[in-house]
């Protein structure tokens, strides 16, 4: 496919995004179907157009004055791929499989894609809504955090210690232009092509042999500051298929007892794999069974719970740019609700002397530092370790973290603004003895 018969296909989907209102993922899997001649890089194209676009939304709209999905493409290849008149123009001539040659109005808006004078969700490229929310957080930079989250993500590996040694694994992927993680030492960071085209890393011998494992440098470093000792009692309450599971275990050497649990089994499925590639012993799966309480024999013995709760995902809209134009107010109420129930539920696991750590990939206090003081209301035994004292855990960049990160009294927010991460939220609390 040409380029600009790639952008055609772009609009095509964004449309098909709009009237049916679905997740891009599932738009571009139709359309994948529905046009086989198109090949693995054509569709790795097509997804970038539409993901950037997404990305820059709101910013389109605003200069092109219209929130159809052709000019919100030709406003994205001006703001974010840095195309003028005559590119653009020259891609929309209205040739075989071409857009339709641009209109005046349309020129007029690419001539001068200017933001000065837009209202600040508008510069951020995030929901008008989420203004006051964000604001409250970041203050003044609340443009330029969104701003930042508008961006594309890198690729993110961990290395497993269990299987390999981060110098051996660099050295592995070499041909991949692999980069050490800026805080993580367990973290490799590849950059994607000017299309946004991420390399096929799970076919690589290193991912089948166990030694890396895809996972952002945050959430690497929110297992890192919650410290799972070797030898201890560990439960990952809300382990998903395993992310943290899996580098809890590598920083436990193997040692010591893992419970990893999920209210939703179909969530846990892909653990059981992921465990066995890499290397993983001292793991325990407790599935959920109907009504029954397969944790009750864990209650008051844990040295430390994670509760990586479920959350808005404010934090991964580099990753997830559609997922930020369909988050409403409603599903930040639920998520908060059901926030306060994991975590009043995690408390009753920990030892006295013991640790919880909440973690999420959100930005917003509502979810984050409002949960942590709500718990404290209710479980007065519980003490909030100092984020300074936390940041210990990671050694001599514990220092350069704190450093980085937005630092409150409840925990740390990483961005992708100021740690060149996802948004991430860290906050460690210990039970009195």
């Amino acid at each position: 496919m040409t380029p600009a018969a790639r952008i055609s296909a772009a609009i095509e989907v964004l449309a098909d995004i709009a009237a049916r209102r679905r997740p891009a993922g599932d738009a571009l899997k139709d359309w994948g179907l529905g046009h086989r001649f198109a090949g693995s890089g054509d569709r790795a194209a097509i997804a970038g157009l539409v993901y950037d676009t997404l990305r820059r939304r709101a910013s389109a709209t605003h200069v092109m004055g219209s929130e159809e999905p052709r000019a919100l493409v030709l406003g994205m290849l001006a703001l974010m791929r840095g195309l003028d008149l005559a590119a653009i123009s020259a891609l929309a001539d209205g040739g075989r499989f071409a857009p339709a040659p641009l209109t005046d109005a349309e020129r007029a808006c690419l001539a001068d894609p200017d933001l000065r004078g837009a209202p600040p969700f508008v510069r951020g490229d995030y929901p008008q809504w989420l203004h006051a929310s964000l604001r409250h957080v970041f203050g003044e930079d609340a443009v330029a955090e969104g701003a930042a989250l508008a961006a594309r993500a890198p690729l993110d590996l961990r290395v497993n210690t269990l299987k390999g040694e981060p110098e051996a694994v660099r050295a592995a992927l070499a041909h991949l232009n692999p980069e050490p993680g800026r805080f993580s030492p367990l973290a490799l960071r590849i950059h994607l092509d000017s299309e946004g085209k991420a390399p096929p890393v799970t076919a690589e011998p290193a991912f089948l042999r166990g030694e890396v494992e895809v996972q952002d440098e945050a959430s690497q470093l929110a297992a890192i500051l919650a410290r799972p000792l070797p030898g201890t009692q560990v439960l990952d309450l809300c382990a998903g298929a395993g992310g943290k599971t899996l580098e809890f275990a590598a920083l436990m050497d193997n040692k010591g007892q893992l419970y990893a649990h999920d209210s939703d089994i179909r969530r846990l499925k892909p653990m059981h794999e992921r465990l066995a590639r890499a290397g993983v012993r001292n793991v325990q799966v407790r599935s959920p069974r109907g009504a029954e309480d397969v944790l009750h024999d864990l209650e008051g013995h844990m040295d430390l719970v994670l509760v990586d709760a479920p959350c808005t995902g404010t934090g991964t809209w580099r990753r997830n740019p559609d997922a930020k134009w369909r988050v409403r107010p409603g599903a930040l109420a639920q998520r908060t609700s059901e926030q306060s129930k994991i975590l009043e539920e995690a408390a009753r696991y920990v030892r006295p002397g013991g640790r919880l750590a909440y973690v999420t990939c959100s930005l917003l206090d509502e979810e984050n530092g409002a949960q942590v003081r709500a718990l404290l209301s209710k479980r007065p035994d519980f003490a909030i370790v100092p984020p300074n004292e936390t940041v210990l855990a990671l050694g001599p960049q514990g220092a350069a973290l704190a450093g980085a990160a937005l630092t409150t009294r409840e925990g740390l927010t990483m961005t992708p603004r100021r740690t060149g991460t996802d948004g991430f939220f860290v906050s460690v609390l210990r039970r009195a003895g």
